[in-house]
């Protein structure tokens, strides 16, 4: 792994854009869609299963749509080993910091959701220099120490903090008197459907992370939305957008609906930029815990 890293990786992070990209569409795409078709199945059933009012043809086209979108953001990650502090605002720009002003003004931490959508790699190397808080993230370490270590260091080198999944309530305990923004990333499938949140979501019944809900009422923590969009290729901004700024008044299940809601949107407005890569509907609801009525 080691010497994959130093041979390719890092030689490859320091290439033009223009070369990269030539690999993402020349090289990658071919062999990931065409020779391979890497979960090429499940992104299609999910598609299908998503999108069930879309033709045939139409599902298809956003199954190819995504892999060449999946290509670049494999070469889009190699660049962030190499990229300045610099780059890496201007090509993921939050327009409207002020939201975030605002909350550390009253000095209040915020919970920041988003979801696997465009680059949210990108958004975790550039975010931090662009809002007044420290910016904290949640993850899974993976198990190769040297890539795990190498993850870690690309990913916090401007400022976020990394907390391990597992210490998370410690963590939050802890720094509670300081003001954080933490990053939840919410719509992948919770470990444990049992203490899953259910509602619809692109219209299948779907289990929820609730941990982003449950921290912002624990804490009195307000919620903001983080929107990726896709400016052009290798460039995106990120818009800000507040649920809540009085997350213990809300009614149950309202947080979490809301920022599902905002994330359907965004997928009915470019679906192909979703990671459909994971098995999203593969749990089944458990007959004890009831889909929850639509609040919006």
């Amino acid at each position: 792994m080691k010497a994959l890293y130093y041979l390719l990786i890092v030689p490859l992070s320091r290439a033009p854009r223009w070369f990269l990209y030539g690999i993402s569409d020349n090289l990658l795409f071919p062999v990931i869609y065409h020779l391979v078709g890497y979960r090429k199945k499940v992104v299609y059933n999910n598609v299908r299963k998503a999108f069930s009012n879309k033709s045939e043809l139409e599902a298809q086209q956003i199954t190819k749509d995504f892999f060449h979108h999946f290509c670049d953001l494999i070469v889009e990650s190699i660049m962030i080993f190499n990229i300045s502090e610099e780059q890496a605002i201007a090509r993921c720009r939050l327009v409207n910091p002020e939201i975030f002003e605002q909350c550390y003004k009253n000095n209040k931490s915020v919970v920041f959701v988003g979801g696997h959508y465009n680059n949210w790699e990108m958004l975790a190397v550039a975010i931090a220099p662009q809002v007044p808080h420290q910016v904290d993230a949640i993850y899974a370490p993976l198990t190769n120490k040297f890539m795990d270590d190498l993850i870690r260091s690309s990913r916090s080198k401007y400022g976020l903090r990394l907390i391990p999944k597992q210490e998370t309530n410690e963590f939050l305990d802890k720094t509670k008197g300081e003001k954080t923004a933490m990053i939840f990333a919410t719509d992948q499938s919770p470990s444990r459907k049992q203490r899953a949140y259910w509602m619809e979501f692109m219209g299948l019944e779907t289990a929820m992370a609730f941990g982003a809900e449950r921290n912002a009422v624990k804490y009195d923590w307000p919620v903001i939305y983080g929107r990726i969009k896709k400016v052009k290729r290798g460039e995106y901004i990120i818009e800000a957008e507040l649920i809540s700024d009085k997350p213990t008044e809300e009614p149950y299940g309202y947080i979490t609906q809301k920022h599902a809601r905002l994330l359907e949107q965004d997928l009915m407005e470019n679906p192909a930029y979703w990671l459909w890569t994971h098995k999203r509907w593969k749990r089944k609801r458990p007959a004890d815990n009831p889909v929850q009525k639509n609040l919006f």
